[in-house]
């Protein structure tokens, strides 16, 4: 436990500094992106004048450096600012949004590492074989698969064809508990497939590294069972890269997400970015992106913590 609070707290102390290079890459981007803040609130008709008072009573005539630092201090009281007329809390709306958002993501992280580790170890155990065959030639297919076309055709076979699921809409769990599991079937699919997909091939290579090693031949040889070498052994071994490559694959998750979610109208964060970004409200996309990259960090703090409970060797380090 010792060891575990130690990395935890190492990691904790990281995060401002992340987090502060995450806030100061984001806020320049957005600082050159083309687009007049000033016109988009008003519209095309007001006066230059109108538009100057407006920039001027935002800060916007301000240097960039001043601009930042006093973002950042808006950030450390949970203040993202208002959007462009009509004029709302981005943090209320990033707090209904959120929570979808993460929803979809944990069900396509718990969809992918189910299946991927299932299918990827039964690769291994049987590799060379028509099963081995079979699973990787799945998994390549897979793989290539973008998130957005297989959701489009997800929504032509499941929702027009057979009409199981619903081709797009949210029910909340508190409304009816099977409608939300109907909404996020085809999503959660869509965006776990491909993640799936190339788990399935580092879970397979992991596993049949580990089983060609020494200790396997020798622990069999002195009459250990097979079945118990590779479950008490091989297993825990073999999860160290496959748990890293889902930790990173979270991240293409959470962007993924943004972009399912338009597809099947949920009213997640990509709703949040994608009108952002079409009314170059720079307040919304800052919000949005700096939460998803905070959610990030964390995220990879989990794994990382992750790494200790499944292989006690990392413990020394």
């Amino acid at each position: 436990m010792e060891i575990v609070l130690r990395l935890l707290l190492r990691r904790l102390m990281a995060l401002p500094v992340m987090m502060l290079g995450v806030t100061a890459l984001v806020f320049i981007v957005l600082q050159f992106t083309p687009g007049d803040p000033a016109t988009v609130a008003l519209g095309e008709s007001a006066t230059e004048a109108a538009k100057a008072l407006w920039r001027e009573q935002r800060g916007l005539n301000d240097p960039l450096i001043v601009q930042y630092f006093r973002f950042i201090g808006n950030l450390l009281q949970f203040d993202f600012g208002v959007t462009t007329p009509p004029e709302q809390p981005i943090v209320d709306m990033i707090a209904k949004a959120f929570p979808l958002t993460l929803q979809l993501t944990l069900i396509g992280v718990f969809l992918a590492a189910i299946v991927s580790f299932t299918l990827g170890v039964t690769a291994a155990l049987y590799r060379d074989r028509l099963v081995d065959q079979i699973i990787r030639l799945i998994s390549v297919a897979a793989v290539a698969t973008p998130s957005f076309w297989l959701g489009i055709l997800l929504i032509q076979w499941f929702s027009l064809n057979l009409d199981w699921f619903p081709s797009g809409g949210f029910v909340p769990f508190s409304e009816s508990p099977s409608e939300y599991f109907s909404s996020m079937v085809l999503p959660s699919l869509a965006l776990a497939v491909p993640v799936c997909a190339s788990l399935i091939r580092v879970v397979r290579t992991t596993m049949v590294e580990e089983m060609d090693k020494d200790y396997v031949r020798t622990a069999i040889g002195n009459g250990v069972p097979y079945s118990t070498v590779i479950r008490h052994n091989v297993l825990r071994n073999a999860l160290i890269t496959p748990v890293t490559v889902l930790g990173l694959r979270v991240g293409y998750l959470l962007g993924g997400a943004v972009v399912i979610e338009q597809i099947f109208d949920l009213p997640g964060m990509g709703k949040l970015i994608f009108n952002g970004i079409v009314n170059h409200d720079l307040n919304l996309v800052q919000g949005v992106v700096l939460t998803i990259a905070f959610t990030f960090v964390v995220v990879n703090i989990i794994v990382d913590i992750l790494y200790l409970l499944i292989n006690p060797k990392i413990r020394s380090l």
